[in-house]
């Protein structure tokens, strides 16, 4: 059938992303299904799934700000930066929470961070996960990542639960490993929820079985969203039937203001028509993405 839209899944700990987009792709017949943003097997949460044409929105969509749970356990680092690789560093101990909280304001903001060496970052045209399970030294460099909020929600010692608030790209295990590092203790990410993906949160999110049985009774459209809510952030063009008919063509709509940045430009039946983009010196929209043919 045709599809456009977006499925907020609530994805369980064990299947990874990929699994669940080629279950979704399965279930529902929709030859294009894609995710805006993986989650680590180990992860559960928030995994916005794109279909049909909306698979042009998952460029936009993966660069959102992310929201988490994470579970922090102190007195062991490992390999691996989370629970399943081998242990760098045991001693066993905790720090005072006074100590984390004087730690804690120094990861919050733009910081310089280096991904883990079991990560999917390309090193020398490889994998650094690749490279590292064959034993060779992965170097990464470190990138510049934005944490917007970071707070403590329980400490029970060894584990502490943090909400963090994050640009994409950010690595949680290495947030983890590196507040570790600092209180001199080692630490590893031992869980991790993803409670917010841009515009979608856990209380937007159906669960995976849930999921399986609506594609098996043909219920699942219920849980497909419309592609236009997507990017709440951009303003709204609503098109004319002429105007829609220009930029089906590629071509410019005329404004009254000089525009600026990105806007979504919606049909007359309200259905997300395109990614508008605005050219310096230019009194038009001129089309970015078209998804209506």
């Amino acid at each position: 059938m045709t599809a456009f839209g977006v499925i907020v899944v609530d994805k369980p700990v064990g299947p990874t992303s990929h699994f669940v987009v080629d279950a979704v792709r399965r279930g529902t017949g929709v030859s294009k299904v894609g995710h805006a943003g993986t989650l680590d097997p180990r992860a559960s949460g928030v995994l916005v799934l794109c279909l049909g044409p909306a698979t042009r929105l998952s460029e936009y969509l993966s660069r959102s700000t992310k929201g988490y749970e994470a579970q922090i356990q102190f007195g062991k680092s490992t390999e691996t930066y989370d629970g399943e690789g081998a242990a760098i560093k045991d001693t066993g101990k905790s720090p005072a929470l006074e100590e984390i909280l004087s730690a804690l304001p120094g990861f919050r903001g733009d910081i310089q961070q280096v991904p883990p060496p079991y990560s999917a970052v390309k090193v020398m045209g490889k994998k650094a996960y690749q490279l590292a399970r064959e034993g060779k030294p992965v170097e990464l460099e470190p990138r510049t990542v934005t944490i917007f909020k970071l707070e403590p929600l329980e400490y029970q010692p060894p584990h502490l639960t943090l909400w963090v608030e994050c640009s994409a790209g950010t690595y949680i295990r290495s947030l983890a490993h590196d507040l570790g590092e600092l209180l001199s203790c080692g630490a590893h990410l031992s869980q991790l929820r993803r409670v917010k993906a841009g515009p979608y949160t856990l209380n937007e999110a159906v669960g995976l079985p849930k999921l399986q049985r609506a594609m098996a009774d043909g219920s699942w459209p219920a849980y497909l969203r419309p592609a236009a809510d997507a990017l709440p952030d951009l303003p709204i063009v609503h098109l004319a039937p002429e105007e829609l008919e220009l930029v089906r063509n590629g071509l410019g709509v005329p404004t009254q203001t000089v525009p600026h940045g990105l806007a979504r430009a919606l049909a007359p039946n309200g259905e997300l028509a395109a990614i508008l983009e605005a050219i310096d010196g230019s009194q038009q929209w001129h089309p970015r993405k078209v998804f209506l043919a």
